[in-house]
């Protein structure tokens, strides 16, 4: 008899995006600090779609496409090993992604993400994602990164610059230079 497979992680485990930027519905297949298969499903109750002209075209956006990419590699690098508490994920930098074909309303994309290199604090991906057995996008490189959340925040909210500026630097005028 064999052990039963472990149950895949609801995305709202491992990702704290929500309603609209939550862009990753369904986890399909894991393998721990190897890859992930996930899946969007594209509608018009999206909120980019709301107010659009009958005649615009309904191609989803790219930008978002890399996102929910993107928001898959992260549920790969949170399932990989938990986060210290306190870590933040956050986006690097994205190399070659190729747009192959539109998505549009109605389809289903399943993102297949694979980790190409684990470093202690930065994972790098590579992947595709895919419209049945069409090709919709593939992204040579994702870079992520967690940082401690007190290195990106202030310590006191009430010491935060203004919103719109910013903090000053050392070199600034009037400000000793320790």
């Amino acid at each position: 008899m064999t052990a039963p497979a472990p149950a895949l992680p609801r995305v709202t485990d491992l990702l704290p995006h929500r309603y609209p930027m939550l862009l990753v519905d369904r986890v399909t297949e894991l393998v721990p600090g190897e890859r992930i298969r996930t899946v969007k499903a594209v509608t018009l109750n999206e909120p980019w779609y709301a107010g659009m002209p009958a005649d615009a075209p309904f191609d989803y956006p790219p930008s978002l496409l890399v996102e929910s990419w993107g928001q898959s590699a992260g549920l790969l690098a949170s399932a990989m090993a938990a986060a210290p508490r306190g870590q933040v994920m956050l986006f690097g930098s994205v190399a070659d992604a190729a747009f192959h074909l539109p998505v549009l309303p109605g389809d289903v994309i399943e993102h297949r993400v694979s980790i190409t290199r684990a470093l202690t604090d930065s994972v790098i991906f590579e992947g595709s994602s895919h419209r049945g057995d069409d090709t919709v996008m593939t992204v040579t490189r994702m870079v992520m990164a967690f940082r401690a959340a007190e290195l990106l925040r202030p310590a006191d909210p009430a010491a935060a610059p203004p919103a719109g500026t910013r903090p000053p630097t050392p070199s600034s005028p009037g400000k000793a230079v320790r």
